[in-house]
């Protein structure tokens, strides 16, 4: 079976052009974009917007409520944590056999609508792997129902 691979249109397909993929490239596909310091997580996260507000779920199994740092800084919501675990093994005289470190870290920014949301009333809780937020919407910001307005 044969595999379909994009070229860069030179002659050495095997050896990719750092110029033309910088211009080319969808800078969201590309390996720049997708960086991440070394011990990085990015969970999946779905983002919902109803009249009401807007809810960010964050898929993060294995945690617990209080690794998480939800902050609000302008219309800047920021979601984060950092997870530090270490085993340790010790032989009878006392003298290590084994000791590990494991640190998983993650961050997620959303920019809010200036002037719609209500950020002192925003909520966060974390249930079955999954950390909810709820940022409401200012009275202002709903849509409302249209109306019939009678002729006189």
């Amino acid at each position: 079976m044969k595999n379909l691979v994009r070229t860069n249109g030179n002659s050495f397909s095997s050896i990719p052009s750092l110029l033309n993929d910088f211009f080319t490239d969808d800078w969201f596909n590309s390996s720049l974009a997708n960086w991440r310091p070394a011990g990085a997580t990015l969970p999946a996260v779905n983002v919902m917007e109803t009249n009401e507000d807007f809810r960010i779920e964050v898929a993060a199994p294995g945690m617990k409520r209080d690794d998480f740092k939800v902050e609000l800084d302008n219309n800047l919501l920021v979601i984060s944590s950092e997870l530090e675990d270490s085993k340790e093994e010790v032989d009878k005289n006392g003298k290590y056999t084994r000791k590990e470190f494991s640190y998983q870290s993650f961050q997620r920014s959303f920019s809010l609508p200036e002037n719609k949301v209500e950020g002192g009333k925003i909520t966060a809780k974390y249930s079955d792997g999954i950390l909810h937020v709820t940022v409401p919407k200012k009275e202002e910001a709903k849509v409302k129902p249209a109306r019939q307005i009678t002729v006189g």
